[in-house]
């Protein structure tokens, strides 16, 4: 297909947008922007793909805030689109459950079925449709494309996807999903470009940032993940707790007289790295501070990734690389240093000065495990699937 795509990953207090145009198989960053804050002071940031600033500013956003800024991007957009019409909106949707394992077009069918998976995901999910239903609002004659951040996991294997629970209710897709894909599908075929090879190995990829999982993959394909049904479990995050013992969930209801909202509250927003330290969901914040708390939730978010790390290790039966990537696994070299520092007994051996200038590979030489940066691109992502569904759509129109 030609013409431009709309890439549009919204979360729970942020909305970041990119448009590409495209021709063929090539895809044209031509503009990014991030609404943040918008729990707090919203701010709008946009810039040219060359980084010329578009736009810098505090906003007041009304009661109709997410209408405001879906409007907003459109008339940022309209001068770039002039010569290469805008064809679609790709979103991110957080989960596609058992029906969706691939992008697809959205209609009032598929929007109600997502709308039930809502409580698997009650952070991101709402916010995912909140902006679909709105721009289908604002430009009901453009399709908007859905990619789901389950479906890279969807073959995972079978041993991980089931709960040890009662078979009915494993039988009713009480299962294990995974989420972070758009971004393990980015790093996944950087890792095939990088080399078929490294494509081979047992790798663990690790992506850590506000919200952090990890994948045990090999040969593009995902074998394990740490996050489950929903992404709530695995590491511990900014402020979701991760697997907890669900002891631990009965004992808070029984004893202390929680009810599931309260439950819900606790161990999405307050828990993790807010919850331990008292402070900040933020690890720049945690490290820069001299609170004993700060340090023992840096110190337990080290612990739960690297004993995290191992069990994606034992799921493959072996390791042979690790990849970090997002927010902290790119940009932190600290973490890296202290979550490789507690490998050292499988055969991690950190080039210090290589990590420290965050160098594409940052193991030492005599390393048993290779140990990489990849910068993830989820939105390049959205727009590549989002261009396919439309390019199969147009095809089969026309074989029709």
């Amino acid at each position: 297909m030609n013409g431009s795509i709309l890439a549009l990953n919204a979360g729970s207090s942020s909305l970041k947008f990119r448009l590409y145009e495209v021709h063929g198989e090539q895809f044209t960053l031509i503009l990014r922007g991030q609404f943040d804050g918008l729990n707090a002071t919203p701010h709008l940031t946009v810039k040219e793909a060359s980084g010329k600033e578009i736009a810098d500013l505090d906003l007041v956003l009304e009661e109709n805030m997410r209408e405001d800024m879906l409007g907003r991007i459109f008339e940022i957009i309209v001068p770039y689109t002039v010569n290469n019409p805008l064809r679609a909106v790709g979103h991110r949707v957080l989960h596609g459950g058992e029906r969706f394992s691939a992008p697809v077009l959205l209609d009032d069918a598929v929007l109600d079925y997502l709308e039930t998976l809502v409580p698997m995901g009650p952070l991101h999910q709402p916010a995912n449709l909140a902006s679909v239903k709105l721009f289908r609002k604002i430009r009901p004659d453009l399709p908007q494309v859905a990619c789901f951040d389950t479906a890279f996991h969807v073959n995972i294997d079978e041993r991980a996807a089931r709960y040890p629970i009662p078979r009915r209710y494993g039988d009713k897709g009480y299962r294990r999903f995974g989420f972070h894909g758009l971004s393990y599908t980015y790093i996944a075929e950087r890792i095939h470009q990088i080399s078929d090879y490294l494509a081979r190995k047992r790798s663990v990829v690790a992506h850590l940032g506000n919200g952090s999982s990890l994948c045990a993959m090999r040969n593009g394909k995902a074998v394990d993940t740490t996050m489950g049904m929903t992404p709530l479990g695995g590491l511990m995050m900014g402020t979701r707790s991760g697997t907890v013992d669900p002891g631990l969930v009965l004992a808070l209801i029984e004893t202390e007289g929680l009810s599931p909202a309260d439950l819900k509250h606790m161990l999405y927003y307050d828990s993790g790295l807010l919850g331990v330290s008292g402070i900040s969901p933020d690890l720049r914040d945690l490290l820069a501070s001299d609170d004993p708390h700060a340090a023992q939730a840096i110190a337990l978010y080290v612990f739960s990734a690297t004993r995290e790390i191992a069990s994606m290790a034992a799921s493959m039966e072996g390791m042979d690389a690790l990849v970090f990537t997002a927010g902290i696994g790119e940009n932190s070299a600290v973490m890296r240093k202290m979550i490789c520092d507690r490998l050292a007994w499988i055969g991690v051996t950190l080039d210090e000065e290589a990590n420290a200038a965050n160098a594409a590979i940052i193991s030492a030489p005599e390393s048993r495990i290779e140990v990489r940066i990849i910068p993830t691109d989820e939105e390049v992502v959205l727009a590549k699937q989002t261009a396919k569904v439309i390019g199969e759509g147009e095809h089969g129109d026309a074989a029709a």
